[in-house]
């Protein structure tokens, strides 16, 4: 049967072997035969650079999804912790990398696809420092700096991260409705598949004076799981 996956926020780091485990599971089991995989950001935890392709880790993963790239066409877009993912990545793993947003046709329905965090407008102190990552001077700074140096700020960044989510009101972190609603007409799609918020669910909307679905995926951090799209149904699947 045709079938199309989808995936995000993984968070794949050397100290969460289980997780790179499962994710090893999942590409051997799940993933052949399907017509095309969609990784939708946060592959990774953090991403220093493409030269980071050269430490175990990073090297480990892409031998991972080398084989399944070359026999499924396979996705990636940027997520708000792998944002520095750039060309040698595609070139060394296969694997296409695409703009945030991108419409699909799936199955004859326009779907369009997102990580996520775009739609989160009420954050705005995660925006502003979305802006200013996002930003090629920034990056290019950024990639000046020693592998090790890169390395520590990243973990400093993603502490600062999680210490910042404790003071924010959990609305502010979920997608605003009106970004949705715009993100939706702008894309002239009725169908909407990311993830960022880590909460996984089946939404409906009326965007454009039509009905809209949006689905957003799971986080790997306990379980995890996919979205399988075939011609006729979309379901989450879970992963032991």
């Amino acid at each position: 049967m045709p079938r199309t996956l989808f995936i995000s926020d993984l968070h794949l780091a050397e100290e969460r072997p289980a997780t790179t485990e499962r994710f090893a599971r999942f590409l051997a089991g799940a993933a052949p035969g399907c017509d095309a995989l969609y990784i939708l950001g946060d592959l990774f935890e953090y991403w220093i650079g493409d030269d980071g392709l050269e430490l175990p880790f990073p090297a480990q993963v892409a031998g991972l999804l080398r084989p399944v790239a070359a026999a499924t066409p396979t996705f990636f877009m940027h997520g708000n912790r792998d944002f520095m993912v750039a060309s040698r990545f595609g070139a060394e793993t296969g694997i296409a990398l695409l703009p945030d947003p991108t419409v699909i046709d799936l199955y004859g329905e326009p779907t369009v696809l997102l990580h996520g965090d775009t739609l989160c407008t009420g954050d705005q102190a995660y925006q502003a420092f979305r802006a200013r990552v996002r930003d090629p001077a920034w990056q290019a700074a950024a990639l000046r700096m020693p592998a090790a140096q890169r390395i520590a700020i990243a973990r400093d960044m993603r502490a600062q991260s999680e210490g910042a989510k404790e003071g924010k009101v959990e609305a502010i972190m979920d997608v605003a409705p009106d970004a949705v609603e715009r993100a939706f007409v702008a894309s002239g799609c009725a169908r909407m598949i990311h993830g960022h918020t880590h909460r996984p669910a089946r939404h409906e909307h009326v965007a454009g004076g039509r009905r809209c679905e949006r689905w957003v995926l799971p986080d790997w951090y306990e379980g995890g799981g996919y979205l399988e799209a075939t011609p006729s149904v979309l379901r989450p699947v879970g992963l032991a």
